[in-house]
Parts: C-alpha cells; structure tokens; sequence
C-alpha cells in the first residue's frame, strides 16, 4: 500500500464566515470524494446565523474525504474536507496521525503530523486560533475498528473516535453511540446518557426521537446499566419502544431552531425588550404615486430595472429622513450616547425560505433613484436565492418592512436591532376616498412607523412619518423637497 507525503495532504478548517460566528451547518456538498478541485472553486455551502455562505477551496488538488456529511453542525476551525495536493498516491494510509487535530486525518497514516495545512481562507478571517465550544470525545490514535466507517461520516473523522479505556461499553457493541452533533446536545440539555438510549435510525444512529423517548422513561427502573450483562438489558430495552417520541407526530410537526431563525429570534426578543417602542400610524391616497411607477417602467432610464411601489417608497423615507436627520441615530449604551448617523444604510425585510433577513442598502441617501432600483433588484434576488452575505446584515441604520404583498393593511413591526426605525408598508388597494370633495375609488395604502422612544420623540416620529406620506400622495415634493 502507498502511503503519502506529510505534505500531501491539506486540510481545509471552517473558516470564521463574518462577525466572529463560532460554528455554521453544512448544508450542501459540491463535491465528492475523488473530485478535482481548484483553487477558489466553490465547494459547500455553510449556513451560519447570519446567511447561507459559499466557501470557496484555496487550493488545486483532489478531494480525499469529506469529515462531515450534509447537515452537520461544525464549529468555526475545525476541518471540513481533505484535499490531496501536488504528487503522491491517493491511497488509503496505513496508521492514525499521531498528533489529533478536531477533525483527524481520513484513516490512519504513519507518522502523519498535520503540518501541511493552510491556517486560513482570504476573505473569511482568521483561523488560526480556533473557536471550540463542544470539545469531541475519541482523539486516541488506537481507534476502535468496528463501527470505524459509520463514526467517520457521522463525526467527520477519518478514523473512528477511541472509547476511553474507562468508560463501559454501550450494549448495542458500539465503541461510542452513533448521533449527530444536534441530537448529542439534545441529550445532553436533557440530561440523557446516550449509552442507554435505543438508536431507532439507519445503521444504528441516535434519533432526536430516541433522545425524547429515553427521557420520557427517566421513571421506569433502570435494570441495563448497573453493571447488568448485556443480554439482559437488550429485552429491557426492546420492551420500551412506547412512544417513540413525547409528542404525536401525526399531530405535531417540529423544527430545530437554528441558523437564520435562532439568530432572528434573539434578535427580536432583545429589540423588543430592550427598545421602548411606539408605533404611529397614517393612512394615505398613493394614487399619484402608482401612476408615477407606471410611468417610470416606460422611461428608458429604468430599462431592465425593477421598478415597483416600493422603490418610491423607500425614496420617500429618505426624503423625510433628510429633512429629520435626527431619526437616523442609534443608541450607544456603553457610553450612554446617542449616535446621529449622517448616512442612511436602508435595510429591506425579506422573507426567504431559511427565515426573516434584513440586508441592507449601503449609503442608499447618495443615490439616484435608477441607482435605488438597481438596488433594491439585487437586494431581493440575492435574498430570494439564500445568497446574502452576513456583511449585507450588518450596519442598518432604518428599515422598511413590506407587509403589504401578504395582503395585510398593516402592522406594528419591531425595530431591527441597532436601529432608530422601522417603516411598514400595508397593502395599496381601492378604496372610498375624498377628492377634490367628491368620493371616488382611489389607490389607498396605510403606513406605520415604529420608533425607539430613547432617540426619537413624538414629534419627531410624527413629522417622518407625515413626510413620507406627504411625498407618496404628491410625488412632485421628490423634486421640491430634494
């Protein structure tokens, strides 16, 4: 058998994807093992509680493991793939490294050190002092051979993970319960050894289920673990297949929350509960707006560009945010300031299939309004398609949120955290309206801003609020108040 190089072989870590993230789940492979790979080809796609994010591969070679499968949690540092570079034989090696990295090498090799890798990718920060919150058991070199295949997939390590010489046995014969990192931190929150647990899954692997059920049975005598031989203990087990899970999946459908979700989540409960808020609402005419928009589609300024309510819309919150400078501001609680922002960086909620996002438009004050469409466009297709980058959620200085498409009149929304404002826009529709004192059908639409009391009055909200929709019910004022 040919063995390779110490150099031969570079190991690929999690990079650290933006704003000092410890851990992204893998959500895609683009390669396999076996497949050519060249330096800055993308390779997975990772998700982290900002974004779904492409990492790129920052060298040539061939693919010689993948350490964790589709779905897996993995902290920020901790080596996902095994590339072979430059020559030497692709071969399985023959020993484990004798020096265990957080993710070791694929099957065992002799004197392997793991000097050869690269420490960092350009453009996603600083690898080198690794963030590791869940330390893994199992970097004995003298791994167990049994179950060596499965625990290298479930685990991402290319030899399967040592038992502790003083740590018993599970009865199922396992050296070490099969379960992936999320159902691993699910047993431990609920206080489950998995040793005890009855895996339900394909070859042996611990279910989330498992892990409820095993809690569920916290009350039933104990009669496997107690120095009890393992025949005995397999029929205790085979009784219990009660429930399989402490709820009825028939009934039920439940969701980790993690990524995009679990990052909205704390968000909003912080806003919520840390920003005092006042919403303000007013409804107005946007008639002559939404024959505005009708015009633009035709003006060959805007050939090619998306041109909707919204863009007006967004161009006359920063007309009202010019003339009430004021609202743009944040507020510093360390050094108990209030920040006025003499930039607007105009954020956008998007509903995507992986939760809310904000991204924002940067310096959105300094642009034409061909420039705000072109915007606003990549905006929402990058968004829609789950490619928005975490720097794209970062620095929002106010927000629109567009409740209107869901055909909702309105709402009370929380404040984007870090920010002054949050304009929502309800559905445009025909409606009875006075004009000119006659009541005739005219295209209606009702705003609501909501504010942080700390920065921003009621005075203050009250003329932003009146001044967007002075500029929808008259357009011309983009030109008089401009």
């Amino acid at each position: 058998m040919t063995t390779m190089t110490e150099a031969s072989v570079r190991e690929f870590k999690m990079p650290d994807v933006g704003e000092g993230l410890t851990e992204a789940e893998i959500l895609k492979w683009y390669v396999q093992p076996g497949d050519t790979v060249t330096d800055g080809q993308v390779v997975c796609e990772v998700e982290t509680a900002k974004a779904a994010v492409e990492l790129p591969i920052p060298y040539d070679g061939v693919v010689r493991e993948l350490h964790f499968p589709e779905g897996t949690t993995v902290d920020v540092g901790t080596s996902i793939i095994a590339v072979q570079v430059g020559g030497g034989a692709a071969e399985a090696p023959a020993q484990a490294p004798a020096e265990p990295q957080p993710a070791a090498q694929p099957a065992p090799q002799p004197e392997a050190k793991g000097s050869g890798r690269q420490p960092v990718l350009v453009g996603y920060g600083v690898s080198t002092s690794s963030t590791r919150r869940r330390p893994r058991k199992g970097a004995e070199p003298q791994a167990a051979q049994a179950s060596g295949a499965i625990q290298s997939e479930l685990n991402g390590h290319g030899a399967a993970p040592a038992v502790p010489a003083e740590a018993p046995a599970p009865v199922t014969g396992q050296a070490r319960p099969l379960a992936k990192p999320p159902v691993r931190k699910l047993a431990k929150d609920l206080g489950v050894d998995l040793a005890t647990v009855l895996p339900s899954g394909p070859d042996g692997i611990i279910t989330r289920e498992d892990v409820h059920a095993a809690a569920n049975r916290v009350t039933v005598p104990e009669q496997a673990e107690p120095q009890a031989p393992p025949a005995p203990a397999t029929p205790d087990r085979a009784a219990a297949p009660a429930p399989a899970v402490s709820y009825d999946t028939a009934r039920e459908t439940r969701t980790p929350v993690k990524g995009v979700r679990k990052a909205t989540a704390a968000a909003m409960v912080g806003s919520a509960f840390t920003a005092p808020h006042v919403t303000e609402f007013v409804t107005v005419d946007v008639t002559r707006t939404m024959k505005l928009v009708e015009e633009l589609k035709q003006d060959k300024e805007f050939a090619g560009l998306r041109v909707n309510p919204l863009l007006l819309i967004a161009k006359a919150l920063l007309v009202a945010i010019r003339r009430n400078p004021q609202v743009n501001a944040s507020w510093d609680d360390a050094n108990q300031e209030i920040v006025v922002k003499h930039y607007v960086n105009l954020g956008i909620a998007a509903a995507t299939p992986r939760g809310l996002i904000v991204p924002n438009i940067k310096d959105a004050h300094a642009k034409t309004l061909p420039q705000l469409a072109e915007s606003l466009g990549e905006l929402v297709s990058t968004a829609r398609e789950g490619r928005t980058s975490p720097s794209a959620m970062q620095g929002g200085t106010v927000t629109i949120t567009n409740v209107g498409v869901f055909g909702v009149d309105t709402g009370t929304p929380i404040l984007n955290p870090g920010e002054s404002a949050i304009l929502a826009v309800g559905a445009i529709k025909p409606q009875p309206w006075v004009h000119k004192g006659k009541v005739k059908p005219r295209q209606v639409t009702t705003l609501a801003l909501s504010f942080d009391h700390r920065l921003v009055d009621g005075e203050l909200g009250s003329k932003v609020l009146a001044d967007v929709a002075a500029v929808l019910e008259q357009p011309k004022r983009l030109i008089s108040w401009a």
